[in-house]
């Protein structure tokens, strides 16, 4: 079964969601739970056409519209390309900041390079797209932007230094934006842990020893709080939800 298709009503019917990194993992589904509440839905990816592709079938399968954009996010550029880009398909409703790196290393092993890069695609483009989203959007007309964290964001360590203080940027930058683009675009975080082993198929360290939860989220959940931001109550803006198993607290 499709993530979200089992829904029972369509919160998001008439709206078009851009997802950024929407082609696999967690960006995948999360496509696919906006289609099955009724959403129009744009897939972009920065180097997975035959995957973007893919899910665009599949999101088109739940009786909506959809469409596929590329652009590397590591190029401030074309990141600034993307929301003019996507609005020439069809007026946004809402923006998710999902697409992001995440490469090991501490303090002393990050060179410039790669930090450069966590900074570029993990912060400096959810900025650019965000800022263009709220130029575009029509005057009086409701947005919503969430962006995609870490509980690390907000308890950041010494491993994947680059990734966490880049999600600690956009945690900040989450605050900053629900206060400046009010009262028309609602700016929200959601924070996650333990939903997917490594893309690299490297061993799944004993992590959910550490999760009060003790076990690992479901894609479902992953899902459902998304559709509460994008369809919930408009006066919640400016928070950080954390879908983590209550790992920040420990």
């Amino acid at each position: 079964m499709v993530m979200g298709s089992n829904l029972g009503h369509k919160p998001l019917t008439g709206k078009t969601v851009l997802v950024t990194g929407g082609a696999r993992r967690v960006g995948k589904t999360i496509v696919l739970a906006c289609a099955g509440a009724g959403a129009d839905v744009i897939i972009h990816h920065g180097h997975s056409a035959g995957e973007a592709g893919e899910v665009c079938t599949q999101a088109r399968a739940l009786g909506v519209n959809a469409w596929v954009v590329q652009s590397d996010l590591n190029d401030p550029e074309q990141a600034k390309a993307l929301i003019p880009s996507s609005f020439s398909l069809s007026p946004l409703y809402a923006v998710i900041n999902n697409a992001a790196i995440f490469r090991p290393g501490g303090p002393m092993e990050t060179d410039l390079a790669a930090w450069q890069e966590h900074l570029n695609t993990n912060l400096t483009a959810p900025f650019l797209i965000s800022r263009a989203f709220a130029s575009l959007l029509p005057t009086g007309r409701e947005g919503r932007i969430i962006n995609i964290l870490d509980w690390r964001a907000l308890r950041p360590g010494v491993d994947h230094f680059a990734y966490t203080i880049s999600k600690a940027g956009l945690a900040a930058m989450t605050q900053s934006l629900a206060a400046a683009l009010a009262p028309h675009i609602i700016v929200n975080g959601l924070a996650l842990g333990a939903i997917l082993p490594p893309s690299d198929g490297s061993e799944t360290p004993p992590i959910t020893r550490q999760v009060p939860a003790q076990r690992w989220a479901s894609l479902e959940e992953v899902n459902q709080a998304v559709l509460f931001l994008l369809s919930g109550p408009s006066y919640i803006t400016g928070e950080i939800i954390h879908l983590d198993g209550g790992r920040h607290l420990i």
